[in-house]
């Protein structure tokens, strides 16, 4: 059992990948969170090639059965969870706000603010067991109604209903669980990885997965004395 151990949701790839790289060069064990069990695994070796410690796991987010087996199987092989990092999600459509449909908002919802509420809950008995942990939800500059709001701001223009108003809504999930949560060593903080050339942007953005995982560990390595129910931009406070 390493000393301390992290599991990320959907780390097959992209941010979640090198967020994986990144925290295990800096020694902690990785539990490799995938929906597709293939992927996973083969994410898995390529990791293990650089010498990080990581297993693989299989979770999907919108699924109960499948969170509950992966924190058991947590339980059972570490019996504690160091930090939590909830950075699966989806984009949905990028259509303007009059022509999304619900159904298609709510699959959104299902996976980007349903998803970490019920993996942050079944994993928290785990990370109570912790002498301090961590728990970051990957969010987006897009869900700062702060910047939403702001005609000045490069995010105005970007007027996704589903996508957005997600990430403002797991922004409150943010701030929920860091008050019940204060004062018992579990911190949780929401991160906003920047506009990164990732699948999800058709390799659009102009940030690298390297920067974008960076503001994420640094959440995730937080000791006792770190911030908790905050939202950052490589380590620089973002507006609700």
């Amino acid at each position: 059992m390493q000393e301390k151990t992290v599991l990320i949701t959907g780390a097959n790839k992209s941010i979640g990948f090198e967020t994986a790289r990144q925290l295990g060069k800096l020694g902690y064990g990785i539990w490799l969170g995938a929906r597709d069990d293939a992927r996973g695994a083969d994410a898995a070796r390529l990791l293990a090639a650089e010498g990080v410690i990581v297993r693989p796991i299989s979770i999907d987010v919108t699924e109960e059965a499948s969170v509950t087996q992966a924190a058991a199987r947590v339980a059972a092989e570490d019996g504690k969870l160091d930090v939590l990092i909830n950075n699966a999600g989806i984009a949905g459509q990028m259509v303007p706000p009059t022509q999304q449909s619900v159904d298609d908002i709510s699959a959104i919802y299902e996976t980007n603010v349903f998803g970490p509420i019920r993996v942050t809950q079944a994993f928290l008995p785990l990370l109570r067991k912790a002498d301090s942990a961590n728990i970051v939800m990957v969010s987006s500059g897009l869900g700062s109604l702060g910047w939403l709001s702001d005609p000045e701001n490069q995010f105005y223009g970007v007027n996704f209903l589903g996508y957005n108003s997600s990430k403002s809504a797991l922004n409150a999930v943010t701030v929920a669980f860091a008050k019940e949560l204060s004062g018992s060593g579990v911190r949780v903080n929401a991160a906003d990885p920047g506009y990164t050339a990732t699948d999800f942007n058709g390799h659009s953005g102009y940030r690298t997965v390297e920067q974008a995982a960076s503001g994420i560990v640094w959440l995730a390595t937080l000791d006792e004395n770190g911030p908790t129910g905050g939202f950052y931009f490589d380590g620089a406070v973002v507006p609700w």
